[in-house]
């Protein structure tokens, strides 16, 4: 007799979270804001194995400073799914760094026990994590509940986290107006220049704040233009930055150009 799922070991991916727009539109009367978001994912991000038992176990370069009791989002998400597992997560996102890491870390760890909670359960754990849990191009709006899957072509990209600490309620806190256009209805994309082209006329309303909070990302964005990439703009609330380029040799050498002691800076494909 084989062993069934809930004996065998499992390992899945957990994708950095990028969003390639990210417009704060509105603000509920319980402080919630509301977003309209282009979000992507990369072919870069953490790790798990999960097997029979129970705990957490975190390895990798940025294993530092993950929580691995009950108030960690991997731990949360399996007692919502009533799924007891062993998990081993090797941490190779920073964080925190507007990737989305833990989020996604917790939607990995649903996608291993075949969980499906719906989305209030999954806001329950955090704004980025139901569309983390499909893990694909999709525009997400309102306080991160409506989540739309989204065709998109492939941006070759460079990730670069400076290792500067941006808490994301100081960067909310820092927002002038939370009330700005959202997107428009998405055209639709024949290639990667024309998505590349539409995305150069939208923006991160939590750039400046950002900025703000943390001036030298501002020298970040200016390194990454400075490799010529066609846009250069922050990721979710920072202080993660992203430079979008026309293919992968370009993108690769753009990446060569950034490496700088402590900066962590990853070339990598976004769908």
């Amino acid at each position: 007799m084989s062993a069934g799922p809930a004996c065998a070991r499992l390992a899945g991916f957990a994708p950095a979270k990028v969003n390639l727009t990210l417009h704060v539109t509105g603000r509920r009367a319980d402080g919630y804001h509301l977003l309209d978001s282009l979000v992507a994912f990369a072919d870069v991000g953490d790790h798990l194995t999960s097997a029979p038992g129970d705990g957490l176990t975190v390895t990798g370069p940025f294993a530092a400073g993950v929580p691995v009791g009950d108030e960690n989002l991997i731990r949360r998400a399996l007692r919502l799914a009533g799924s007891a597992r062993a998990i081993t997560l090797d941490k190779q996102l920073p964080h925190p760094a507007g990737l989305g890491g833990g989020s996604s870390d917790a939607a990995a760890a649903l996608r291993l026990v075949g969980a499906d909670l719906p989305v209030g359960d999954l806001l329950a754990l955090g704004a980025d994590v139901p569309v983390c849990a499909i893990g694909r191009g999709a525009r997400m709006r309102g306080i991160g509940d409506r989540v739309t899957p989204v065709t998109l072509p492939p941006l070759h990209a460079v990730l670069v986290n400076p290792g500067l600490s941006v808490a994301t309620p100081q960067v909310f806190a820092a927002l002038e107006t939370s009330r700005n256009a959202g997107m428009d209805d998405l055209p639709g994309w024949a290639d990667t220049d024309a998505l590349i082209d539409w995305l150069i006329a939208q923006r991160n309303d939590l750039e400046g704040p950002a900025i703000t909070v943390a001036p030298d990302i501002v020298g970040v964005l200016g390194a990454i233009r400075a490799t010529g990439a066609a846009v250069t703009r922050m990721s979710g609330s920072g202080a993660t930055c992203f430079g979008l380029y026309p293919d992968v040799a370009a993108a690769k050498a753009g990446a060569t150009r950034l490496a700088r002691p402590g900066w962590w800076v990853r070339a990598c494909v976004l769908s």
